[in-house]
């Protein structure tokens, strides 16, 4: 609602004819550029609910000069309310709609990831744990391995089944610290299973990653590949 009253000021102050055309001042251009700033969201709000321009701005200029209301304190209330009422309705609405989408998109994935895994378990050298995680040792460290209550330094790179690479700490150049009983489940079970120094690539199935509640750039219920590297148990 704040958004609206500032629009309308902007509305009134621009169309009065004691607005000069150019902008002379400091103030002058901070005032106009929020104005400008600020119709943005009035104009999504127009694109939702009907309303009368005219009424806006009339609204607005008996609010500025104190002017005898056109609608009483009840009405007022009442129609704000219903505002409110259907602004949250089709909030709803577009909620259901995104968890109906993500629903149908997380059942896509899940199809995939387990045909992937079906296939990939044959690979050689990959080897199947009992919650499903995959693995394949690339190196073999020779250090010690991590319990689940270490903190553990990584270098890794994250991919989707289908090649696309949603997050490298190689890429940024930086290794990564964490409590290894903090991360997704895949993570912490695969980490013990190797030693300092050593390189595995994972596969992780999606309920041992994010399952549903994974980021846009995961999406829900994505099976995971983790090229990872142990560089140390701090």
């Amino acid at each position: 609602m704040n958004k609206i009253i500032l629009f309308c000021a902007l509305v009134v102050f621009s169309t009065s004819t004691a607005l000069a055309e150019t902008l002379k001042s400091k103030e002058d251009k901070l005032g106009y550029s929020i104005g400008l700033n600020l119709s943005s969201g009035l104009q999504d709000l127009m694109d939702e609910v009907k309303m009368n321009k005219k009424m806006i701005i009339k609204g607005f200029q008996d609010g500025l000069l104190k002017n005898e209301p056109l609608i009483t304190p009840k009405e007022f209330k009442e129609v704000m309310g219903e505002l409110q009422a259907e602004m949250k309705a089709k909030q709803a609405k577009m909620q259901e709609k995104r968890m109906k989408m993500q629903g149908e998109l997380g059942k896509k994935n899940l199809a995939e990831g387990k045909a992937f895994l079906a296939k990939n378990g044959k690979k050689k050298g990959v080897k199947t744990t009992a919650s499903g995680l995959q693995y394949k040792v690339i190196k073999a460290g020779t250090g010690a391995s991590p319990k689940a209550t270490d903190e553990v330094e990584t270098h890794y790179k994250g991919t989707l089944i289908d090649g696309t690479v949603f997050d490298s700490s190689y890429k940024r150049g930086q290794p990564v610290s964490f409590p290894l009983n903090r991360v997704i489940p895949g993570w912490t079970e695969a980490l013990q299973l190797m030693k300092v120094g050593g390189k595995s690539q994972i596969y992780v199935p999606s309920d041992l990653a994010y399952g549903l509640n994974a980021p846009p750039k995961i999406g829900p219920n994505s099976t995971l590949i983790f090229d990872i590297e142990l560089l140390s148990i701090k």
